[in-house]
């Protein structure tokens, strides 16, 4: 069984009925969880109403760098993470490569973040591009022992995701691997112990070869584990047991949901 460690279900655009039919389809293909992810605390609520009925659909809370114009209070992301629901703070993080102007309100959001999840005791899902040495340097600087997480969509270097595994973290690949211009980011993967891989969509964005320049959906992730194992030189049912494992030792609130 396959994990969606990372997906915006909110943001594919359908409705009630087409939401149901694509999870659906996903499942069918051995998806058993998905995680979709916050990009904006004020969009939070309609998220949680877009997912709640499905109950192998968990939450995270949280606001994406490139959503800074949407950015909240320490005090109101506090609260929102803090509900039963969420398992995860994010996605956070750093992006200079689309924004490099507001790398101040950047920083500021992200250790609120890192604070916020120090607290909850739940794991940071994090975005960083083009911002390899802020993004470690402020986790070695205010992440607290006990504080996991996983930096999503990775396409940074292999120096950056082994500091990140040293600080408890996994590294999460999406369908950008199977693209002709990522042979960089396949010899990462290749050096990735695979205890500390996950497997993620990110859809509706990034859809993987060779469904390119359609909308991504959670089943896709499929071909991403399909890829990956061939890389790695294991069955795709070993890439998915063991990325399914890493995804529930990270997210332990969506294990008891599902264990439930």
């Amino acid at each position: 069984m396959f994990v969606d460690s990372h997906c915006h279900l909110d943001r594919l655009k359908q409705g009630p009925e087409e939401l149901a039919e694509t999870l659906n389809f996903a499942r069918t293909r051995g998806v058993e969880h998905f995680l979709c992810v916050c990009v904006s605390v004020g969009d939070y609520d309609s998220m949680l109403a877009a997912v709640s009925q499905f109950e192998d659909v968990s939450v995270s809370c949280g606001v994406h760098p490139l959503h800074q114009d949407e950015a909240c209070s320490y005090e109101e992301l506090l609260e929102k993470a803090q509900r039963e629901e969420v398992v995860a703070i994010g996605e956070t993080g750093l992006d200079y490569f689309y924004s490099p102007e507001s790398k101040e309100v950047q920083l500021t959001s992200f250790v609120d973040h890192i604070k916020v999840a120090n607290e909850t005791k739940k794991p940071l899902i994090i975005h960083t591009r083009d911002a390899r040495e802020d993004t470690i340097n402020l986790l070695r600087q205010h992440k607290a022992a006990h504080t996991k997480g996983v930096l999503h969509c990775f396409t940074e270097s292999l120096d950056m995701a082994l500091a990140a595994i040293e600080m408890d973290f996994y590294i999460s690949i999406s369908g950008i691997v199977t693209f002709n211009s990522a042979d960089e980011l396949r010899e990462v993967v290749k050096a990735i112990p695979l205890e500390r891989l996950l497997i993620e969509t990110d859809s509706p964005w990034l859809a993987p070869v060779p469904h390119r320049g359609k909308q991504n959906q959670p089943g896709y992730v499929v071909e991403v584990a399909e890829f990956i194992a061939e890389l790695k030189g294991v069955t795709v049912k070993e890439l998915a047991e063991i990325t399914t494992q890493n995804f529930y030792s990270l997210f332990s609130l969506a294990a008891k949901k599902k264990a439930a």
